[in-house]
């Protein structure tokens, strides 16, 4: 009898698992069955994270690499559509990270509480032609209800948004917050680590060398001229000429549109996304673990230029983003780079502040 009770709880874990109920109260029965939101047994020490839109082309690599992540105790995975069955497939993988799944707008809040990283690649992905300002009306929505659900749910939580454009999404969320009375400009980043890992890939192509040996600032904001690569603080140094300078800026810029065309309508920078996007939050659960000397660049509201949110090297700790850095010397071309940088993305900032005021 004692043997059948054992079994029958073992059972009931794994079903809380890959079918969490409704809220922290409620209970399925079924048969002599009773599922209970539970920890597993061995379940690794750590943070809990949630990943909205997990079953989109970023966020099923996403869920995967961040499952393998020593530093996830708890991942919750959430979207409108296929969430159960992308839950059920990763939960399989023998990794600490105890999985729960979360289908529909009901279930959000569900998702979200007691989160300590919230991870949003939810949204539509770039077609053959589009700009990330065609995006931006179905994105922004999106962006605003999510926003709200961390604003009542876990609004202590770091939030890393990859939802484009993210020259105004950020906006869009953070407006959210205000109007909620839970900003902290610290918690709020948009993720532009793909332009990082584009522009050390890039140039170590140039260089020879290996990739990950390879560091290059990107400022600015996260789509086209935006993008501005400090190729001229390049470790390790080096110099290039107006050739590469020209060639290595532009690829970098255009990185997306690149992998948009090779995919023929196929879709986007999804799996190299998903690689960034863990990249970088992996470092910020380092910082939140106490990491010292955690620095990335991210977009985050700023007063490193006039504009109020603007992507640069920021040092991340446990409360978020703790310091962020100057520029530092740029040279001409850096500076004209910058100026045009600047001047897009005031246009993109003041489009997501009006539509979250709406």
């Amino acid at each position: 009898m004692q043997q059948s009770t054992d079994i029958h709880r073992r059972i009931a874990q794994i079903s809380s698992h890959i079918n969490p109920p409704i809220n922290q109260q409620q209970q399925v029965e079924e048969g002599n069955l009773w599922r209970s939101d539970c920890r597993a047994k061995g379940g690794s020490p750590g943070f809990k994270v949630a990943i909205l839109g997990a079953a989109g082309g970023i966020g099923q690599p996403l869920a995967m690499l961040m499952k393998m992540n020593p530093l996830v105790a708890v991942l919750h995975l959430y979207d409108v559509v296929n969430s159960p069955g992308v839950t059920a497939d990763i939960s399989h993988m023998d990794t600490g990270a105890v999985v729960r799944g979360f289908l529909g707008q009901n279930q959000l809040e569900d998702a979200l509480t007691g989160m300590d990283l919230v991870i949003i690649p939810a949204g539509v992905p770039r077609k053959p032609g589009m700009t990330r300002d065609d995006l931006f009306n179905i994105n922004a929505g999106i962006v605003k209800t999510i926003s709200e659900g961390i604003a009542k749910c876990c609004p202590k939580a770091i939030v890393n948004l990859i939802s484009n454009p993210v020259n105004s999404t950020v906006p869009i969320a953070a407006e959210v917050f205000k109007k909620a009375g839970t900003y902290d400009p610290r918690r709020l980043l948009g993720v532009t680590m793909l332009d990082v890992v584009r522009a050390n890939t890039f140039v170590a192509e140039v260089l020879g060398l290996d990739p990950r040996e390879v560091s290059i600032p990107v400022v600015g904001g996260h789509a086209g001229v935006t993008i501005l690569p400090l190729l001229s603080q390049v470790k390790p140094a080096c110099s290039f000429t107006k050739e590469e300078t020209e060639y290595l800026t532009s690829r970098i810029q255009n990185g997306g549109t690149e992998v948009v065309e090779a995919k023929a309508g196929a879709g986007s920078a999804t799996l190299s996304m998903a690689y960034a996007a863990v990249k970088f939050a992996d470092a910020c659960l380092r910082g939140l673990r106490g990491d010292a000397g955690v620095v990335e660049c991210a977009f985050v509201p700023s007063q490193v230029t006039e504009l109020p949110f603007f992507a640069s090297r920021v040092r991340l700790g446990r409360s978020g983003v703790e310091e962020i850095y100057p520029l530092g010397p740029l040279n001409e071309y850096e500076r004209v780079g910058l100026e045009k940088a600047k001047k897009e993305l005031g246009g993109s900032i003041e489009k997501g502040v009006s539509f979250a005021k709406k």
